[in-house]
């Protein structure tokens, strides 16, 4: 590829240049949203980074970013790389002060910036950080500052933007300097990913590894300078980065925040309204909120009654017969739906649309496995849910399907620019259609693992990245990513299945699971671990007139869960999903969900494996009893009844 451009600094600077009075980001402070053109942008920029600079920030220095999403994000982070420095950013959602302070200690941050929601985990860690010099608060604080043992320099953005005017007035010059000096191969982010394990590991992606992937996804997307994308997911994320920050940048286009709450349920609930208001061209999502969107939708249309709720699913059907797999839409004998379907579009779907203001024309899915029923239902919507695969290795994007290119179920097609093979266990690779792990090689894979050359080796092997997934290739060239190699379930007899399709499908066809992860570990028999939904059970009992303080009525709630899992087993309604022998043959029920608080679910809501099998080994070991196969066992019967009483731990995973 010939780049066009040397670094990320000069990608704003040609599109400041190109696009000033377009409009590139849009926030919320008070009862609306606000602008702010590239050229006001462009500036702030400027005095962000003279600040950083008349700190003494120079090529290389690493500073943290921790913050909701905000214009000044995104203004910081381009802040720092004007300095030539490299951006660590870091997730709000890290409270655990162990956690950060790894971060911070092993990235070797010089400076922090921090929003006023957060500040307090920085004072509280500024002693502990050989190599912190400063603090830099987004938010204008009236309160005292802290005093530091270690001298840490605590400043409001305020301060630092009057340092800023003052040390450009004359030092503009050696800014622009700093920026052209930034080569391609120079490093732009350290990013940490929890991944599924519990060892984090800080990913380096180069100015070369963005500007390859923003051309990869530019190129098989088309974003007009006119569209509008409101940033719903964590903005440290890489596919936040790539894919909702420059690929909008280079193309003149703008994005918007969510208007932040006090708290994160307030935050989420602020996103509904800010889809009206803002009313993106395109939203960047991953299978948990896709599933809210859903449930919102269904229980909206609930609520306006039967005949309403019929019609609805009845104009399902038809988009469903209509649309396919996506690639045959409205082909064939499917056409003469068309006129139906346009019916139930302009009745019912259309109106749902305006709930997401009216001008949204697909999204963009990735972060996990993407249901094919939700596929289907908001492409029956019309505004396709376009599943894509990468990690942040890649940064982050490898395929995805398009509006050109869609098949329903897979992970699209391969980026151009890059190479893509599926190899066996030796590293050979296989014949299309047949699975193995998923290895690539492109301008794109990450420079290597932060101060750890030896995973760098293992997962970069001639240049070639080692992505840990298992997939395959079919005829037409779409990529069908199928779980971890990690992950793998591996019977006794040595054979290896994916765990992660069948608990995607457990969760999201039973309503009264909430969550589960499967275990085989070349074991007799598959076993599970399980948290059911306690609202919905709690529904259910009292419906049937049961008394969750009663062990026989809470032993028929179990019996309810059992025959939500035997729906998948033979004779079952999903008989015809998966093998049998990978399915549960026992379950213990667990007194509380996964989340990221017990550290049993990652940032990305995956489950964290090693950490799970880790907290409840004795339980593991149990269900490979007699006593352990029996589901209503006094165990499960007893952590059930704890789970669903009144303090019980809430079902918020």
């Amino acid at each position: 590829m010939n780049y066009k451009f040397r670094s990320l600094p000069n990608l704003f600077l040609h599109s400041a240049k190109q696009f000033p009075d377009n409009h590139m980001m849009w926030e919320k402070p008070e009862d609306k949203y606000v602008g702010i053109t590239y050229r006001q942008a462009s500036e702030r920029i400027m005095r962000f980074a003279g600040g950083l600079c008349q700190l003494g920030i120079k090529k290389a220095d690493r500073v943290a970013l921790i913050s909701e999403g905000r214009n000044d994000w995104v203004i910081g982070e381009l802040a720092i790389m004007f300095c030539g420095a490299i951006s660590v950013p870091l997730s709000v959602k890290i409270n655990e002060p162990e956690d950060l302070k790894f971060r911070l200690s092993h990235s070797g941050c010089k400076a922090i910036i921090i929003s006023g929601n957060h500040k307090q985990k920085a004072f509280e860690l500024m002693d502990q950080l050989d190599e912190l010099e400063y603090i830099i608060l987004l938010d204008e604080s009236q309160e005292t500052y802290p005093k530091s043992e270690k001298n840490v320099k605590v400043t409001s953005l305020e301060d630092l933007f009057e340092k800023g005017e003052d040390w450009l007035k004359h030092n503009r010059a050696s800014l622009h300097e700093i920026i052209r000096s930034i080569n391609l191969d120079d490093y732009a982010n350290i990013c940490y990913t929890s991944g599924t394990t519990a060892d984090p590991k800080g990913i380096i992606l180069t100015h070369r590894n963005y500007l390859h992937n923003v051309e990869q996804a530019s190129a098989i997307f088309e974003v007009p300078a006119y569209y509008t994308s409101l940033h719903i997911l964590p903005w440290d994320h890489s596919f936040a980065h790539t894919v909702g920050i420059y690929a909008l940048i280079r193309n003149g286009a703008s994005l918007a925040s969510v208007k932040a709450g006090k708290t994160l349920n307030e935050t989420l609930r602020n996103i509904p309204i800010c889809i009206k208001e803002i009313r993106p061209h395109f939203l960047l999502s991953v299978p948990a909120l896709a599933k809210n969107f859903r449930n919102n939708i269904e229980n909206g249309v609930k609520e306006k009654g039967a005949i309403a709720n019929g019609l609805f699913k009845a104009g399902l059907k038809i988009a469903y017969a209509h649309n396919g797999k996506g690639y045959n839409r409205g082909r064939g004998l499917r056409s003469l739906l068309k006129p139906l379907y346009w019916i139930f579009d302009v009745i019912l779907f259309k109106k749902i649309r305006k709930n997401f203001g009216g001008r949204l024309k697909f999204f963009v899915g990735g972060g996990a496995l993407l249901d094919i029923d939700l596929q289907k239902f908001f492409y029956a919507l019309r505004i396709p849910m376009y599943q894509g695969y990468g990690l942040t290795e890649a940064s982050p994007v490898i395929s995805s399907n398009t509006p050109d290119n869609h098949k329903l179920g897979s992970s699209g097609k391969i980026v151009p620019w890059l190479n893509l093979k599926i190899c066996d266990d030796d590293g050979n690779a296989v014949p299309e259609g047949q699975q193995g792990e998923i290895v690539v090689k492109g301008g794109n894979v990450m420079a290597g693992y932060w101060e750890n050359p030896k995973a760098t080796a293992e997962t970069i092997r001639d240049g070639w990245l080692y992505t840990g997934d298992l997939g395959y290739l079919d005829q037409d060239g779409y990529l069908y990513v199928m779980g971890r190699t990690k992950s793998l379930l591996i019977a006794s007899d040595g054979e290896k299945y994916s765990p992660e399709a069948i608990e995607e499908a457990i969760v999201e066809k039973s309503p009264f699971i909430n969550q589960i992860m499967l275990y085989n570990n070349q074991s007799p028999y598959t076993v599970a671990l399980l948290v059911v939904n306690k609202p919905k059970v709690n529904e259910w009992m009292q419906k049937q007139k049961l008394d969750k303080t009663n062990k026989e009525h809470v032993g028929a709630a179990i019996e309810k869960i059992e025959s939500e899992l035997k729906k998948f087993a033979p004779k079952g309604e999903y008989d015809d999903l998966f093998p049998e022998r990978w399915l549960p043959a026992a379950t213990a029920l667990l007194d509380e969900p996964f989340t990221e608080q017990n550290r049993l679910l990652n940032s990305t809501m995956k489950i964290v494996r090693p950490m799970i099998t880790e907290k409840y080994q004795k339980t593991i070991e149990f269900l490979f009893t007699p006593e352990g196969k029996n589901i209503t066992c006094d165990r499960n019967i007893e952590s059930l009844m704890s789970f669903l009483s009144d303090n019980g731990s809430n079902n918020k995973a």
